[in-house]
């Protein structure tokens, strides 16, 4: 069963794969989650193998989502915790990986029980000019671990990028009086150049009852 936040699960995964994977794709990555736990290492070359090995096809019931996304996200989760490992090799797949396999990557934080030791991969996502990580960025994970700076600037990067505010998780349990005066700014710059005000800001401002001074520590 997914998360509150929408995160799926492990078992939605596998769910989701078992009604998508053949037989072959099954039995290797069974095979591959079986190296990755007993072998230190061994994720470096599967990882980027999945995509080859199960496939690219859409995901069964997760729209956006493929099936090598969450073979993937179940490679990462069959790497030990202890001693850092899990966080060495996941730190790695990101930074080696092309932009499917970081975008797993991120989909997958919310999983790893890594705290806020992998935070440093949502901020470099958000550097990025590609809507898909921008938006996997913005996830559960983010809401939990991201500073408050650094958030208010993610929700105004996808306002730049086209990605829509009902991606950032907990947008409007974290939405405060800076991020609305941020907003509020952008409206006002975009109507006094004769361009249109993006509609997701427009309709984040309608819905706060108002914009409160700055609180002290924001």
């Amino acid at each position: 069963m997914s998360a509150p936040d929408g995160t799926p699960s492990a078992t939605d995964l596998r769910s989701a794969l078992a009604r998508t994977l053949g037989p072959a794709g099954a039995e290797w990555l069974s095979t591959a989650e079986e190296r990755v736990r007993s072998s230190a290492g061994a994720l470096a070359s599967l990882f980027p193998a999945a995509g080859r090995s199960c496939g690219h096809g859409p995901l069964a019931g997760r729209p956006g989502w493929t099936v090598a996304d969450a073979a993937r996200v179940l490679l990462l989760l069959a790497v030990p915790v202890y001693d850092g490992r899990r966080l060495a090799e996941t730190l790695a797949c990101y930074r080696y990986g092309d932009a499917a396999e970081r975008l797993s990557v991120l989909r997958s934080l919310p999983l790893l029980e890594l705290g806020p030791a992998a935070i440093e991969l949502t901020e470099d996502a958000l550097r990025t000019h590609d809507g898909r990580l921008v938006e996997a960025a913005v996830g559960p994970y983010a809401a939990r671990h991201l500073s408050r700076p650094l958030w208010r600037h993610a929700v105004l990067k996808c306002l730049f990028t086209g990605v829509p505010l009902a991606s950032v998780a907990a947008l409007h349990e974290r939405c405060d009086p800076p991020l609305l005066r941020m907003l509020a700014d952008l409206v006002r710059e975009r109507e006094a150049a004769g361009r249109p005000a993006p509609p997701d800001a427009v309709a984040l401002l309608a819905a706060a009852p108002t914009v409160l001074p700055t609180r002290s520590g924001d």
